[in-house]
């Protein structure tokens, strides 16, 4: 605790801390569109093509200056994307050649301008470099104006054009149909998108910004189906992913922020992934065998009944491997539910020693109503 106390005292664990945590909120909320218009990839080209522009953002201002450095950035982030829209209107090349194809030219623009800016010597110059695996701790003061900036007009966005966006999101044709500007509001989300990732390249680095901007959203996709409360979510864990990286590499030397905040994020997706309730994989399996059991258990009324009928006794008890003939397989389990239900009980059947069971009442009853539904066992 006193560790913590003297992190959070620090205006350098405290301006990184925000910083990160305005990164994280900001590629939440625009990271659900992203994923639910599937331009994960296009993400991450957008990311590795805002690299030369960092550089080119450099020399035009000749120092490490974030804001010249991030128009020039979101230029190129943008030029790229519209590249990949060119290739796909005059090629007839899939999509993920197409963003192979631009990702892989920017990037390595990106390279030789930085090997350029490398040769030419400086400490400032070596500053530079940070961006392609991030730096949070050059993040300013004067920084934390430009993100915040960015996290308001990415909010103003969204409140502002909220039932257009979804609308266009989920259903084009609709959109259009209603008059409303499809395409403008696909290039203004394709913009914002480019913004963000520009926003964060200084902490996470061109590689692994596509991660903080898809996890949150793909972890809130995993809890909620709202996509209000979605995106209230994936900005909530995207800002608690960045502060706590944030606050964690702070706790040793040398650990860098971007790749903590990556790694929670991507720990917060895996939790997300397996325990989530309906969408987890831990929940369907249960659900799944849950599902088998009452399925099972179902059909063993009915050929308790079946039985029953066949004797013109109600009372009639079924054998157990009589049972098992008949439903193909033992019921190991099966037997002990329904008796925990009240829907058969165990009876002694002299002279045989064998278990035998009858249906209860309920389980009449519940044998009934399956058969009304259709239901027969197999």
């Amino acid at each position: 605790m006193p560790m913590l106390v003297d992190l959070l005292g620090s205006q350098i664990v405290r301006t990184v801390m925000l910083g990160a945590a305005l990164v994280g909120a900001v590629s939440g909320m625009v990271g659900v569109f992203a994923v639910l218009r599937r331009q994960s990839l296009l993400s991450d080209t957008i990311s590795h093509a805002a690299l030369p522009g960092v550089c080119l953002g450099f020399l035009l201002a000749g120092e490490r200056d974030l804001t010249t450095i991030m128009l020039v950035a979101l230029l190129t982030a943008m030029a790229a994307a519209l590249s990949v829209l060119a290739i796909g209107r005059l090629t007839p090349l899939k999509t993920d050649a197409q963003l192979g194809i631009v990702l892989s030219v920017y990037f390595a623009v990106g390279v030789v301008l930085l090997s350029h800016i490398q040769a030419q010597g400086g400490g400032a110059r070596a500053g530079i470099t940070t961006f392609l695996f991030g730096q949070a701790a050059a993040l300013s003061a004067q920084d934390l104006w430009v993100l915040g900036g960015v996290f308001a007009v990415a909010t103003l966005f969204f409140v502002v054009l909220w039932k257009e966006i979804k609308l266009a999101t989920f259903d084009p044709i609709a959109a259009a149909a209603l008059g409303l500007p499809v395409r403008a509001l696909e290039l203004g989300l394709t913009v914002l998108l480019a913004l963000t990732i520009v926003a964060g390249i200084q902490l996470v680095g061109v590689v692994l910004m596509v991660a903080v901007l898809i996890a949150p959203a793909v972890a809130a996709r995993q809890w909620i189906g709202n996509l209000g409360a979605m995106t209230i979510l994936a900005m909530g864990i995207g800002g608690l992913v960045g502060a706590g990286g944030a606050l964690l590499s702070a706790t040793g030397r040398g650990l860098a922020t971007g790749p903590i905040v990556v790694l929670l994020a991507s720990a917060v997706v895996l939790v997300s992934i397996l325990a989530a309730p309906r969408r987890g994989v831990v929940w369907q399996a249960l659900s799944a065998q849950l599902q088998r059991w009452r399925i099972s258990g179902d059909r063993v009324l009915l050929a308790m009944d079946r039985l029953a009928a066949a004797h013109h006794d109600p009372d009639y008890p079924s054998e157990k491997g009589m049972l098992d003939t008949m439903l193909g397989r033992p019921l190991p389990g099966v037997m002990r539910r329904l008796e925990g239900q009240g829907l058969v009980r165990p009876v002694v059947h002299d002279p045989e020693s064998s278990p035998h069971w009858v249906l209860t009442p309920a389980g009449r009853r519940r044998a009934e109503a399956l058969r009304r539904t259709g239901h027969g066992p197999d």
